[in-house]
């Protein structure tokens, strides 16, 4: 099967070199590379046609519009997803090929990330406060597994389905967790922990960007939590 891989960038050329160098360098090569430019105004664009990535203008500015923009653009029956500061392994994709070639089922699978430069106490707890929270509290919050953006892959046709339900208009949503909602039970989903690939401890530099991170989590949840299929199947148990 075919597999493209989508990568949203807003001035991050250095990042986005080490991360489409981090491509090149995989056992299975990816069939196509979308590179997102969400109105960059710095080199982004230059290095990714460099790579030979193919290049996307998305001018609404924020991940919501500028990942969308980068699925719809897609051609592969397997779209892959990396942010620009997201470091895969060399066997990231043969790993993803595997998954969805062994279950026809599948419709999405995800890992997590680990931060790079963090070692020690603070990498663990960085991995149990920040990753292990977020695929266990969000899933609990959606009632099935979550997605986390710096590393997913999903079939072409599991987003068209669910594509019109994204939101590609807020920014201060996060993109991942929105897209995670628009998947019912019947779909299948994987979390795979040993699928990991390195992302930026930046966050971690920066409070202020953090509280934003979580402030987005539970805006995104409590805006789809209204209308997703996990709250309405909590009310019918409530009023039986």
């Amino acid at each position: 099967m075919r597999i493209s891989v989508v990568v949203p960038v807003l001035d991050d050329a250095l990042e986005l070199a080490g991360c489409l160098a981090a491509l090149r360098a995989q056992t299975r090569s990816p069939d196509e590379i979308v590179v997102v430019d969400n109105g960059c105004s710095d080199s982004s664009a230059a290095v990714a046609l460099e790579a030979g990535a193919r290049v996307v203008v998305e001018p609404v500015r924020g991940i919501p519009s500028a990942a969308a923009a980068g699925y719809d653009a897609a051609t592969g029956e397997v779209i892959a997803r990396l942010d620009a500061d997201s470091r895969p392994g060399p066997e990231w994709l043969e790993r993803i090929d595997a998954a969805f070639t062994q279950d026809p089922e599948l419709a999405a699978i995800s890992g997590p990330g680990e931060f790079i430069g963090l070692s020690g106490w603070r990498a663990a707890a960085a991995r149990l406060l920040y990753m292990d929270a977020f695929f266990v509290s969000v899933g609990a919050a959606m009632a099935h597994p979550v997605l986390f953006g710096s590393n997913l892959a999903m079939r072409r046709e599991a987003w068209e389905r669910v594509r019109d339900g994204v939101n590609r208009t807020d920014p201060e949503l996060h993109d991942d967790i929105d897209l995670s909602f628009q998947f019912g039970a019947a779909d299948r989903l994987r979390v795979d922990r040993t699928l990991t690939v390195g992302i930026s401890a930046r966050p971690f530099e920066d409070p202020a960007a953090m509280r934003r991170r979580f402030s987005r989590a539970f805006r995104t949840i409590f805006r789809n939590w209204r209308t997703s299929p996990p709250s309405q199947r909590w009310m019918e148990r409530v009023r039986r």
